[in-house]
């Protein structure tokens, strides 16, 4: 039984508690003696541990993605809070409850695939709604699809992750679909639920967060384009250009080769896909970084090595400020009260408007939408 979690932690707790033990190094400090880093996890974060005397007694009790009992004391160092690990054991998996160890979406499971049961009713195109259900009205693919990670480190790194990815995508493309009547909506929503599923095969994720032998041999995109063809097999009378388009989708989600993408888009729904799949994963890392930092009191977060810079992080409308005032209204004007937010203003819709125009922000603005190329394009 676990007695604080990772968010509970205060500095200068003495603390005992349990871990799953997500990463092990061993290194020399400058005197010569051997010391360990851990990187210690629950369901709730993770935070370093070191261990500074009797490493190579306490090493050889425990490997990587074992659970600890652990001993030591909290303190915050470089704006991140850590524990100097003073002792510690092995336990067995029969003596801690896996669920106290890996974190898991604030979503429901149940509010997201009541979200993606809309979404596949909203769909118009035959083909790909019976591509979609062949997918999740498996059971089995889905309960996979619904417990995976989207990533092992960059973000919503955690369980149920890669079906809130897929879920914010597919509403940034039913967004963009109804701004843009030449985007094929259905396409783009295939490509926002599917551009990620051969996660479900490249990670794993029943302990700790890594990578399968599949997945570092094939990787997701190999993976999930072949899984798309598995499923068009199965749908007599699949548009074989509707199943090309599709796997488009996936081998180019990636955008540039640098970024480990066998194809740039080349057509229109697929150069959304790239920018909105981006988007969403950024927004998440980033904030995610910035949250898993609550004992930090600077303005800005620590390093963050993947992005190569720290972020501002201080909260603009929360500084105290005269209330503001607000301005009269032109003579004859009536004041419009805003509706209150009954159930039928909650109902989601698919095809609503969005407020302002891309067009009107990026007005006046030079944008070159296709990065600079360095190697020659392959052949259309």
């Amino acid at each position: 039984m676990k007695h604080i979690y990772v968010d509970q932690i205060k500095e200068r707790d003495q603390l005992e508690s349990i871990f799953l033990v997500r990463d092990k190094i061993i290194a020399m400090a400058k005197n010569g003696k051997p010391y360990m880093t851990l990187k210690l996890m629950d369901r709730s974060g993770e935070v370093e541990g070191r261990v500074w005397d009797r490493v190579d007694q306490l090493d050889a009790q425990f490997d990587k993605n074992d659970f600890v009992q652990v001993y030591g004391k909290a303190s915050v160092y470089m704006g991140k809070m850590q524990l100097v690990v003073q002792d510690l054991h092995k336990l067995e998996e029969s003596a801690v409850d896996l669920a106290d160890f890996l974190p898991v979406s604030k979503r429901s499971l149940e509010e997201m695939r009541a979200e993606l049961d809309g979404l596949l009713d909203s769909l118009n195109d035959p083909h790909i709604e019976a591509l979609l259900r062949a997918f999740f009205d498996d059971a089995d693919f889905f309960k996979r699809y619904s417990r995976a990670p989207a990533a092992k480190g960059m973000h919503h790194v955690y369980l149920g992750g890669l079906l809130e990815h897929s879920l914010a995508v597919s509403a940034l493309a039913c967004d963009i679909g109804s701004r843009y009547p030449q985007v094929n909506r259905d396409l783009l929503i295939s490509g926002a639920l599917l551009h990620d599923i051969g996660k479900t095969e490249e990670l794993a994720y029943e302990r700790s967060f890594d990578y399968t032998d599949d997945g570092k041999l094939l990787g997701h995109i190999v993976i999930g384009v072949q899984m798309i063809e598995d499923r068009v097999r199965q749908l007599n009378g699949f548009p074989r250009e509707l199943a090309t388009m599709i796997k488009h989708l996936l081998l180019s989600h990636h955008g540039q080769y640098e970024f480990g993408s066998p194809k740039r888009p080349k057509f229109l729904e697929a150069v959304i896909l790239n920018f909105i799949d981006d988007l969403d994963s950024k927004i998440n890392g980033v904030s995610s970084h910035i949250e898993k930092e609550p004992d930090n009191d600077s303005h800005w977060s620590s390093y963050h090595r993947l992005y190569d810079r720290y972020f501002y992080k201080a909260d603009y409308n929360g500084r105290k400020a005269e209330a503001p005032v607000t301005p009269a209204a032109p003579a004859g004007a009536q004041r419009v009260q805003a509706k209150p937010a009954g159930k039928e203003h909650n109902k989601k819709n698919f095809n609503k408007p969005l407020g302002a125009t891309l067009g009107e922000q990026l007005k006046e603005k030079n944008l070159d939408l296709f990065a600079s190329i360095t190697r020659k394009e392959e052949s259309p």
